[in-house]
């Protein structure tokens, strides 16, 4: 059927939302996509949900090819499931949670893990029905606390999530390669590239965790890697510890007065002031140790001080301080906190002078002290004292000082090395748009999903989890598929293949249009035809190219010569064609 602008619901914005932060935010509000209901809502309009669909479809497709069969759950879910799983708490402030009018406990699920656990247990009772993989594409909600840049960080999206079930170790690692390469066909037929890295599995649990990212400096996650093939992002790189070094020649640990020098840069010209370094060269940020103190409360609502050395020129990153801490809420130590433990002196803080420690193993303090991988025995640091106003060198690991663990939190820089030895990284910026995990038997534990294997016992089923973020792909593909003007939709997931603008005070020329827009139609072509009257050709135009179909075909002064021009966006090119020739061209053009 031929759509038409005049009678179609949508309205185009000439400027931009004064709320749009990011290109693909602004693009598909103001080409009538998509409209705003609440911070990170949204509702659909007709071209938004045509994109959509196309991007559903092609991955249905791939998930029949993995072997997996499409369901669909309520997005209303009882609490008792949540519950026995950890996560009516875990997930904490980002879930939403309501009552019925009986009181009754309920959540909008931010993911389904629970649903399909115990969709399988009611039906799956033999080995014999397994391995087996489902999956839905449905509407996710979280109470993100400051959603931003449109679909890519909403409280309401859509994804889809497929579940694999199977027994041991062996149907896990064959369902988890289906479904990781039917992500690699998905992500290649949407023309997006991605890098597959090493990941944390987060508040999901499981064991090998893997995420698609997409290069993209709007990205809200780091990911590193080296030119030989390792990948990860920055929650999941490993540091590399050094061998512990000889420390045989190092005098022992003196007290020197810093007046004044709390902070790391104030402490390094004191440093240089009194002279060069041992090994001959100018004393720098990475021979002291930095000691940050946190808060860190429990879903249980403990909470305790903790002292983190890292080394003085590195900062702690939050998200791998997340992935330390998991489920947990981390914050500076207050006044208060301070207050209460006299020992830690701020702008002085120290593991101990030499003679006496106040941090760690065999410490005064009760605070839990935790160091860098890098910190090994042997190694030398300049550190403060736990006395206002100086500072320690000739701190040792090992020999004058030790902490109750390690602790992987610092930024990750160029330069650092790949866990695998494959060389140095380098980090860039990346958008999750997909995600799997090996769940394990966490999930199959706690809500008793077991089936009979071949001698008659009851064994615990073992799970997968693999994610796609529809609703962030398309606001992805938004991004990487515009210009100055408007959007540039991918022929495949274009909510039209062509849009036929008729322009001009000349019937002839809508009539021939019109014409040319059923025979498109009946040749399969997908046409939305601008019939609006009435309307300048400037204003058509710019909706055209705003709203962002493959090929424009204008129809308008040169119709009574039979001529049209026909505009290839993504090429930059206009050519001119004859209009009885047009269809074939297009068609021609639809096929390459």
């Amino acid at each position: 059927m031929l759509e038409r602008l005049s009678n179609y619901f949508f309205k185009t914005l000439r400027e931009d939302p004064a709320e749009a932060e990011v290109a693909s935010h602004k693009l598909l509000l103001r080409a009538g996509y998509i409209r705003r209901q609440a911070p990170g809502v949204f509702a659909w309009l007709p071209l938004g949900l045509r994109v959509k669909s196309k991007i559903e479809q092609i991955i249905r497709e791939e998930m029949a090819a993995a072997g997996a069969f499409e369901v669909h759950f309520p997005a209303l879910l009882p609490r008792e499931p949540y519950e026995k799983t950890g996560r009516w708490e875990e997930y904490g402030d980002a879930l939403f949670r309501l009552q019925d009018r009986h009181e009754a406990d309920y959540l909008l699920a931010p993911t389904h893990e629970e649903a399909f656990t115990l969709l399988v247990k009611d039906i799956v009772t033999s080995y014999k029905e397994l391995p087996l993989s489902i999956y839905q594409i449905q509407n996710k909600y979280r109470d993100e606390a400051r959603p931003r840049a449109g679909l890519l960080r909403g409280r309401e999206f859509t994804m889809k999530d497929a579940y694999s079930f199977g027994l041991g170790a062996d149907q896990l690692a064959a369902s988890y390669q289906q479904q990781r390469d039917a992500y690699e066909r998905i992500f290649s037929r949407l023309g997006m590239e991605y890098v597959i890295v090493a990941a944390d599995a987060g508040a999901m649990g499981g064991s090998k965790s893997e995420e698609f990212l997409l290069p993209i400096a709007i990205g809200e996650d780091t990911f590193v890697r080296s030119a030989a093939g390792y990948a990860a992002n920055v929650e999941a790189y490993v540091t590399t510890a050094p061998e512990p070094q000889d420390y045989s020649e190092v005098p022992a640990a003196s007290v020197f007065d810093t007046p004044g020098a709390q902070t790391i840069a104030a402490v390094v010209d004191t440093l240089n002031a009194s002279g060069e370094h041992p090994a001959g060269r100018a004393w720098a940020a990475q021979d002291t140790l930095k000691h940050v103190v946190l808060a860190v409360t429990n879903p249980a609502g403990e909470r305790e001080l903790v002292v983190i050395a890292i080394p003085g020129d590195r900062q702690i990153d939050d998200k791998r301080l997340e992935v330390a801490f998991p489920n947990c809420e981390v914050e500076p130590a207050t006044v208060a906190d301070f207050k209460a433990h006299p020992e830690l002196v701020p702008g002085f803080i120290g593991a101990g002078d030499g003679t006496a420690r106040v941090l760690g193993v065999g410490g005064s303090s009760e605070v839990r002290f935790l160091v860098d991988p890098r910190i090994v025995t042997g190694t030398v640091w300049v550190a403060g004292a736990n006395t206002a106003d100086k500072h320690v060198q000739n701190l040792v690991y090992g020999r004058d000082f030790e902490a109750h663990g390690v602790i992987d939190v610092a930024e990750v820089r160029d330069g650092d090395p790949a866990p695998d030895g494959s060389g140095p990284i380098e980090t860039a910026r990346g958008m999750e748009i997909g995600h799997v995990f090996q769940l394990g038997q966490k999930y199959a534990e706690a809500l008793g999903l077991k089936v009979l294997d071949e001698s008659g016992k009851l064994q615990t089923v073992t799970m997968g989890s693999y994610g796609i973020g529809v609703t962030r792909i398309l606001a992805a593909l938004a991004e990487l598929n515009a210009d100055d003007k408007g959007l540039v939709w991918p022929l495949n997931i274009a909510p039209y293949h062509v849009h036929l603008v008729a322009t001009g005070k000349d019937e002839l020329a809508f009539e021939l249009a019109a014409k040319l827009g059923a025979e498109l139609s009946d040749a399969g072509v997908e046409v939305l035809y601008d019939d609006r009257p009435k309307l300048s050709p400037g204003v058509k135009f710019g909706d055209a190219e705003l709203l962002g179909m493959p090929y424009v075909l204008v129809v308008g002064r040169d119709a009574a010569a039979g001529v049209a021009e026909l505009w290839d966006r993504a090429a930059g090119t206009k050519e001119k064609l004859q209009i009885s020739e047009a269809t074939a061209i297009l068609q021609q053009k639809l096929a390459s």
